[in-house]
């Protein structure tokens, strides 16, 4: 009963999933689709100890809270608490639920990701971070993301597109954006395993560049490319964008990595963009967003996303972007807003994780499977309360003459 008041004060009565808890407690509807089962004392610990997301993250990630149903109906519960962090006299009561006989230290899931050594940003930092989110394996980014291996926001013209066309529409904006022709030289920043250097030289006649830092993600890439007879036109690298010195190019475009290149780094990033670009060449940033100050945009250091997800990194406000820009010498010349697509887009990972759960857990753990799981859901519904945005900013380097070279009325405007 004592563990019944706690949820109720904490979550309110009108509980929109079913929580039963080791001693017996059961709390919510009794038809709810969607039950969440604390399983042992040791959750209520870890919430204690670490009393926000990022307890209830280890507690989920350990299998101390489970889930049976909808990951979206736990969600909901967003709507009843106005933040997840417990209060001081929540605490108290956590404390005295579990017993001071009982109260030990417990080691976080090995999955998350402990504090990297060294500089914010540096190339090893940053080698570090992108491995630990993307060197986890390619079956089981197949497995999420389908075909297309395409790990970012994907373009629907409605919303019963597939997946894989979403993401070709995507990819085809972007080339219209950059206005590519046969024989331009095309760089893209965080090629991920090809999918865009692929559309781009097979669909507009390019010869193409492709940078990450991920070994398992050059390693397939190279494969895809190879299968796709493209190895005369496509580069794969394994290299650090501050690394590159074999411009100019025609066009770059940068899909779904600027979250990693950090606050401090925008004059960095857009220094080099900027050195590498002919004139009249333009760029394509395209990245998840947040609005507020640059401090609010950090992600956590404590969250669950920080320590599970995406180690170091930040989402940067769209005007600060605009603004690095044109501080380094890209005029910006198009901005637009598809955070309702990237709502569908994980939405649709989130279906092909459940759909392929079992396989899933086979290639990474189970536990790996569940922070995939909840970060993809949580992140959806953060787009679709207008928390998080992914915007594509497009700019120029426009030529001491003025001749941009972009359309009077682009046809993708």
């Amino acid at each position: 009963m004592a563990l019944e008041a706690f949820i109720s004060n904490w979550l309110g009565p009108d509980l929109p999933v079913r929580i039963q808890a080791f001693d017996g407690t059961d709390v919510g509807p009794k038809d709810a689709k969607t039950t969440i089962s604390l399983r042992s004392r040791d959750g209520l610990m870890r919430m204690a100890t670490a009393p926000g997301e990022l307890g209830l993250a280890r507690s989920y990630v350990a299998g101390d809270i489970d889930i049976e149903g909808d990951i979206y109906d736990v969600l909901e519960l967003r709507h009843l608490m106005s933040k997840v962090s417990l209060t001081a006299g929540q605490i108290r009561q956590l404390v005295k639920l579990i017993g001071l006989s009982h109260i030990r230290p417990i080691s976080p899931p090995p999955e998350e990701h402990r504090r990297s050594r060294g500089r914010l940003h540096t190339r090893g930092r940053d080698s570090e971070a992108i491995s630990h989110h993307y060197d986890v394996s390619n079956e089981f980014y197949r497995l999420v993301l389908g075909n297309s291996l395409t790990y970012s926001c994907a373009l629907f013209e409605n919303p019963g597109d597939s997946l894989e066309q979403a993401q070709e529409n995507k990819y085809e904006l972007i080339c219209q954006k950059l206005g590519l022709q046969p024989g331009m030289r095309l760089l893209d920043i965080g090629s991920g395993w090809g999918g865009m250097v692929m559309h781009a030289a097979q669909h507009h006649g390019v010869e193409a560049v492709g940078l990450t830092i991920s070994r398992n993600q050059v390693d397939l890439a190279r494969k895809r490319v190879a299968e796709a007879g493209l190895t005369d036109r496509i580069d794969i690298r394994l290299q650090d964008y501050r690394e590159i010195d074999d411009g100019p190019f025609d066009a770059i475009s940068s899909i779904g990595m600027f979250e990693h290149v950090g606050l401090r780094r925008l004059g960095t990033y857009f220094t080099q963009v900027e050195n590498l670009l002919v004139p009249g060449g333009r760029v394509l940033n395209h990245a998840i967003s947040r609005t507020g100050s640059a401090e609010s945009t950090r992600i956590h250091k404590t969250g669950f996303m920080e320590r599970y997800v995406f180690p170091d990194g930040e989402l940067h406000e769209v005007g600060n972007v605009v603004s690095a820009l044109q501080d380094h010498g890209l005029e910006v010349r198009h901005m637009e807003n598809l955070r309702e697509h990237y709502a569908l887009t994980l939405r649709r990972w989130v279906a092909n994780l459940e759909t392929n759960w079992d396989a899933a857990v086979v290639e990474v753990g189970e536990a790996r499977a569940k922070i995939w799981r909840l970060y993809m859901a949580a992140s959806a519904v953060g787009f679709e309360d207008n928390h998080i945005h992914v915007d594509q900013v497009l700019a120029v380097k426009t030529p001491s003459s003025g001749a941009s070279g972009i359309p009077l009325r682009p046809s993708w405007a």
